[in-house]
């Protein structure tokens, strides 16, 4: 299995590059964002990709990423269910990686479903099977946002389902999250709950 490619860009387009490794050229699909990357450098430029192989019974289709973090949200979407590489790479086209995170952990299907492809249905199952993990595919510059707007809307959605109010509960876990401030990544969702219920029994 190939995990990355070393050597000069042959061609170059919007979807697909060809890398010359010592004579060999190798055909990489890449999303957009690699692509740009790419085009700043130029044709001829040595290059390295990180490299998801693809293997199916008739042909073996290799996946080219600039950065650890794009290569590990691509693995965490195609092992969702109906997300296959073509339209994982288009959601990594239409979306940049951390926010696209933020989507996720905030459960944010209306934005999930402006990228081209991806139905209301399938942004439901990415954030149902992804929400969780959407921490450990955020990098630290993104993690703080991500991480806020998750622990709010996961606190609200606790909050509705011990049968608080909607209102009530989402102005609970805004509180609760804006007194944590820097905190909030440590603070967790069961410290939060029990933070926001003493702040509505008081209520």
């Amino acid at each position: 299995m190939i995990s990355y490619l070393r050597g000069a860009l042959h061609t170059l387009d919007v979807s697909e590059v060809v890398l010359d490794v010592q004579g060999v050229g190798y055909g990489v699909r890449v999303p957009v964002s690699t692509f740009y990357e790419l085009e700043e450098h130029g044709s001829g430029a040595t290059v390295e990709l990180l490299i998801h192989t693809q293997v199916r019974e008739d042909a073996l289709e290799l996946y080219g990423f600039l950065t650890a973090q794009e290569k590990g949200l691509f693995e965490r979407l195609i092992s969702v269910s109906g997300i296959g590489p073509k339209l994982a790479l288009s959601i990594l086209s239409g979306m940049a990686p951390n926010d696209l995170v933020g989507a996720l952990a905030s459960k944010d299907v209306g934005k999930l479903v402006r990228i081209p492809g991806v139905g209301k249905k399938t942004a439901e199952r990415l954030v149902l099977e992804l929400k969780d993990r959407a921490r450990e595919m955020v990098d630290t510059a993104g993690t703080d946002v991500v991480v806020e707007r998750g622990l709010m809307e996961d606190l609200a959605e606790a909050l509705v389902g011990l049968g608080y109010r909607e209102r009530e509960a989402e102005k609970a876990a805004r509180e609760v999250v804006r007194t944590s401030g820097s905190e909030n990544s440590e603070l967790g969702l069961a410290e939060g709950l029990r933070q926001a219920l003493r702040k509505l029994s008081r209520a």
